[in-house]
């Protein structure tokens, strides 16, 4: 018989444990456990954004692939692993639908705390890939009017359908930006939410950065609420994390650690992504029960009844069924030194598709699907 590949998996991946032991000789380390010596012999990793894959742990070992349950990627060192043939994967657009739900969510939250009404209202999504394009998709639930931008794609596929960064600032009542963390090349994005930018805000905007902390700074966020460049902040990613602003948390409408990707779905699609593109590399079969979601806790209340709202507020009061970012703001704004702990101890929501929405309006039926909701 021939031996099965070793693997060692991050301890905190949800939903493998019995699934690799199929395929592999499994090891379960912690996070921070992740060393030379503990990786010895391994054919494959299995990691999260945690984990730093570079020279220091690499060299030496016998790891041939390395696969990240997680959208980003830039805990791996993508050009040591290229000079010593070791392949890597992440898992793209694994959390779009957990970032779109938060953005829905907090959205829904501020229009009713707020007494705003969001129909008709301009949302400018900076960054259209993965999560940007699935917000599009969902974004006419609330009501909202898109524009669009993302030079990389006007660049690749013309300009139809994306608009200018002027534009885009001239028009926009909410700003939301979905964009990677980088550092050169044509658009750089580190540091881009500036305090011009923010000064040639005309409708002083709701800004939301579920992205990168490093795409938007404290103190030019800070500036512009001072300045009254823009309305308020939703913030998930901080510049300095683990060490945020205490200020701008404070003065923030919602204040996360970093947690806007987090759902239980979303999870459950890394970690399987993860694992397929492992076996893929090692010619392994994948396991029979991969793709069974069954596993997937349930929500506590899956079915909402939604005659139980003011008729107004049924799409959003729905929403915020899946996901309430309030109550998550109200313990980081109280101890912003806790960021790391309140994002270790968060539980995962389930994502629309869940719930089942009983007694729905006609005139909701469609935007309730267009959130992923299973209307009856």
């Amino acid at each position: 018989m021939m031996k099965k590949p070793r693997i060692v998996l991050d301890s905190s991946l949800p939903y493998l444990r019995g699934l690799v032991e199929e395929v592999a000789e499994v090891t379960y380390l912690e996070s921070r456990a992740f060393s030379p010596e503990t990786i010895r012999g391994a054919d494959a990793l299995l990691i999260r954004s945690v984990v730093r894959c570079d020279e220091a742990l690499l060299s030496g070992s016998s790891v041939r692939m390395i696969a990240t349950a997680t959208a980003g990627y830039d805990h791996i060192d993508t050009d040591y692993c290229a000079e010593h043939g070791i392949m890597w994967r992440n898992a793209p657009g694994c959390n779009a639908g957990g970032v779109v739900q938060y953005v829905l969510s907090s959205l829904s939250a501020w229009s009713l705390d707020r007494g705003i009404d969001l129909r008709g209202m301009t949302i400018g999504i900076i960054g259209v890939g993965h999560v940007g394009g699935e917000l599009l998709e969902r974004i006419g639930a609330l009501g909202l009017r898109p524009l669009l931008y993302d030079p990389p794609r006007a660049d690749r596929e013309g300009a139809e359908g994306f608009s200018s960064l002027e534009e885009v600032l001239r028009e926009s009542d909410i700003l939301t930006l979905h964009v990677p963390l980088t550092r050169e090349g044509k658009y750089p994005t580190v540091g881009m939410v500036d305090e011009p930018l923010l000064r040639a805000c005309q409708r002083r905007p709701l800004l939301i950065n579920a992205c990168r902390g490093g795409v938007a700074p404290s103190a030019p966020l800070l500036r512009a609420l001072d300045e009254g460049w823009i309305r308020e902040v939703i913030i998930d990613c901080w510049e300095g994390e683990p060490q945020i602003s205490a200020d701008l948390a404070r003065r923030a409408y919602i204040a996360t650690p970093h947690v806007a990707g987090w759902t239980a779905d979303g999870k459950w699609r890394g970690s399987r992504m993860a694992l397929a593109a492992v076996c893929g590399a090692l010619g392994l079969d994948e396991p029979q029960w991969l793709w069974d979601d069954s596993l997937l806790p349930r929500p506590i209340e899956p079915r909402i009844r939604l005659r139980d709202y003011p008729e107004a507020e049924r799409v959003r009061r729905a929403q915020l069924r899946t996901c309430d970012p309030r109550e998550t703001t109200a313990l980081l704004r109280a101890h912003p030194e806790a960021f790391e702990s309140l994002r270790r101890g968060y539980i995962y929501p389930r994502e629309a598709s869940a719930y089942t929405l009983l007694d729905p309006e006609a005139g909701d039926r469609e935007a309730l699907s267009l959130l992923g909701f299973r209307v009856v």
